[in-house]
């Protein structure tokens, strides 16, 4: 069977991801990019005696290396040199989308274009001359449609024929100004000379240079070459400043407008617009000055109360299934020992942890409709007068929205920002943000403590409560430290549309897919850390009061049941007592004294130890010492929790607030400083934050008592 590898390029919100699950369907995984935390899709399909690798590039409007997104496209295209590049294009707004694809003619790849979203293209009544069009190009294109799977078996056979060398990769129209095309001429010819750039594309490689690529610029310095090649370029752009009155970078960006203004000249009909569109319509609303924040605020509000509302029954019954389990494998554990590690330390600790991915898989559900639909690129407008108040620029919002899934693409998100004291101050606003680490926290506090639909109101006030606390973080630095001015937010609309269902299933299939990955790595070898340091060290004290007690109790001269009961008592507090006597233990009561006047005792001390390591172990943590310390219960952690005398509802919603606020974890704190530049203000950061999140646990706490 044949191997074809198949990149998809192209801009945000054009349907390149769509594409990509049309395609592929379930045949999907998602890991990174090599160096980096971009997340890389990648699936396949068996089609025509082929096999065919599609990987789904960021979404990205140019190849000039200044995003973590386009770096790694273009990295991609250059080092593991796909069978054939797909730029998939939107056909309702072509003449954006052409100016990618133009710079991907100059790699002088093996290329395809995708026309996606014919349906709508029809739908507008926007003719446009494809024939034509492909001479322009010098590339073949395949009419799409990603929703209604129009175009895929075409855009196959074509992947495949372009594969295979039955369809020639034309000539393109595109050429630059006489000044520039001398010097990428002149320029090609010096690096064709140096035999380890043989293998390059020397043409591509001379119009990066002239447009000052400092990627490029290193990569070239290297070679004898570079000596001649700068004299060259030196010259260009005295060439082009003395008849053009301007350098080569502006002119080779002009040079690509106008070729794609007259493509969309010669090949496209645009009907006459006399009215408003319904994305038009619907913005009218939605961006209104007095009601697009409440409608935000109102939509994120009803997605968490779809969360609870769909999602409490089925981590009842995932709570019910894994107690059972519990039930059933004691009985066949005849070793303490063995019995302790599986019961108390696998099933409870990670099962804690399992029994809220219902929860977490609606939630991306959600978040991703609202992607999907093109409302989220709204929501970041409505809230750039907000942001601008604190001191932040308008795309600031984006990586704050990306942390709510992970703050480490967040963080990496932050590239796009052009100030540095913007991208400082929202690095240090992302943490805040209630990344999908922490739910698990939040649905077993606000399951075990509030009715379902209170418990939504509270989780929607938790995440709310940390975009305030990030705005007032950015608002502080912004006032002092960070001192500047944000520049205009600006940023594209994409249409509303209605998701496709498969799509937003096979994000959330994803997302579930990793959380479980996760759930049997790090959360396991967590837990068994946990469960050991819970065990041992052995008081042989506990163990001869233990015995002497049990004989005692077997003696007394009562009914059986009541010394069954007796016995059910004693091992628990025995077993309680040891937990104390424990390494995590003597660990937790160390702690104690300052958590203590948050409510705190030394058992979450531990677990927000451990939760430095990733905020999931926070609840494995808790499901192991808890079931340590109530081992006489086979009932959920929930309902643990809520007979445990020292928690309570006030302490449930301190803990919620600290687990908000507190040190990021150890893998968001790396990027951090590789984005920061040095550990020193990372480590300051740490402490303000410690000091934040002990503040405001304190006073939610002292709160919570008053009402309660």
């Amino acid at each position: 069977m044949k191997e074809i590898r198949v990149a998809l390029a192209g801009n945000p919100n054009a349907g390149k991801s769509s594409l990509f699950n049309a395609l592929t369907g379930a045949h999907q995984r998602v890991g990174n990019f090599s160096g980096v935390t971009i997340e890389k899709h990648e699936g396949y399909l068996d089609y025509r005696e082929c096999r065919i690798t599609v990987v789904d590039l960021p979404g990205i409007y140019s190849l000039t290396p200044y995003s973590p997104e386009e770096i790694v496209t273009r990295r991609y295209i250059i080092d593991e040199r796909p069978n054939v590049v797909v730029n998939v294009v939107e056909g309702t707004n072509l003449e954006r989308n052409l100016l990618l694809t133009v710079q991907l003619m100059e790699m002088e790849v093996d290329l395809l274009v995708a026309l996606n979203m014919i349906d709508e293209v029809e739908q507008k009544g926007i003719s446009i001359d494809i024939d034509q069009l492909e001479k322009l190009l010098g590339s073949h294109i395949v009419p799409t449609s990603a929703r209604q799977r129009k175009g895929l078996d075409d855009l196959l056979d074509h992947i495949i024929s372009v594969s295979d060398g039955r369809i020639e990769i034309r000539k393109n129209k595109m050429t630059f100004s006489p000044q520039v095309e001398k010097a990428v001429e002149s320029i090609a010819g010096l690096l064709g000379h140096e035999r380890d750039l043989s293998k390059a594309n020397h043409r591509w490689l001379a119009i990066k240079l002239l447009e000052n690529d400092r990627e490029i610029y290193s990569q070239v310095q290297k070679y004898p070459v570079w000596v001649k090649v700068e004299l060259a370029i030196q010259e260009a752009i005295s060439e082009c400043g003395l008849l053009q009155g301007t350098d080569p970078e502006v002119l080779i960006t002009e040079d690509r407008h106008a070729f794609v203004r007259g493509a969309m000249q010669e090949c496209v009909r645009q009907p006459r617009v006399s009215r408003a569109t319904p994305s038009e319509k619907i913005d009218m609303v939605v961006l209104n000055r007095v009601l697009g924040l409440p409608i935000f605020f109102f939509v994120v509000w009803a997605i968490f109360q779809l969360t609870f509302t769909l999602g409490a029954p089925l981590m009842d019954a995932l709570e019910y299934a894994f107690a059972l389990l519990s039930d059933t494998v004691a009985p066949h554990l005849p070793n303490p020992v063995l019995r302790s590690i599986f019961v108390d330390g696998v099933i409870s600790g990670v099962g804690s942890v399992v029994v809220f991915l219902p929860n977490i898989v609606l939630l991306f559900m959600g978040l991703s409709f609202l992607e999907a639909s093109g409302y989220m690129a709204r929501a970041a407008f409505v809230i750039d007068k907000v942001m601008h108040r604190f001191g932040l620029h308008g795309k600031s919002f984006i990586p704050m929205i990306t942390g709510f899934g992970c703050s480490i693409p967040a963080i990496m998100a932050t590239r796009t920002l052009k100030s540095r004291s913007d991208r400082l101050a929202t690095i240090m606003t992302i943490p805040f943000m209630s990344c999908g680490a922490k739910l698990p926290v939040y649905v077993l506090l606000t399951g075990a403590f509030f009715p379902p639909t209170m418990a939504a109101n509270v989780m929607f006030g938790i995440y709310l409560l940390g975009i305030v606390m990030g705005l007032w973080t950015a608002w502080i630095l912004k006032s002092t430290v960070l001192k500047s001015e944000s520049e205009p937010f600006v940023m594209e609309l994409p249409p509303y549309r209605w998701p496709t269902f498969t799509s937003v299933i096979l994000q959330a299939r994803m997302k579930a897919v990793m959380y479980l990955k996760k759930a049997g790595t790090l959360i396991l070898g967590a837990v068994m850390v946990i469960w050991a340091s819970s065990n041992y060290p052995h008081s042989r004290a506990l163990e001869a009061e233990l015995a002497r007690e049990t004989v005692r109790i077997e003696l007394s001269p009562v009914a059986q049941e009541q010394k069954e009961q007796a016995l059910r008592h004693l091992q628990a507090s025995m077993e309680s007592r040891q937990l104390e006597y424990s390494l995590a233990g003597r660990s937790g009561k160390l702690l104690e004294p300052l958590i203590r006047p948050l409510g705190f005792d030394w058992r979450i001390g531990i677990s927000l130890v451990t939760g430095l390591a990733a905020k999931e172990v926070v609840v494995s943590t808790l499901g192991t010492i808890f079931s340590i310390g109530h081992a006489e219960e086979q009932s959920g952690l929930s309902a643990i929790l809520r007979s445990d005398p020292g928690f309570s509802r006030a302490t449930a919603l301190s803990l919620m607030v600290f687990v908000l606020l507190y040190i990021p974890c150890v893998a968001a704190m790396g990027v951090m400083k590789k984005e920061v530049g040095s550990w020193k203000p990372v480590l300051l950061y740490s402490g303000y934050v410690l000091l934040v999140a002990w503040v405001a646990s304190f006073i939610t706490y002292r709160l919570a008592l008053l009402f309660a």
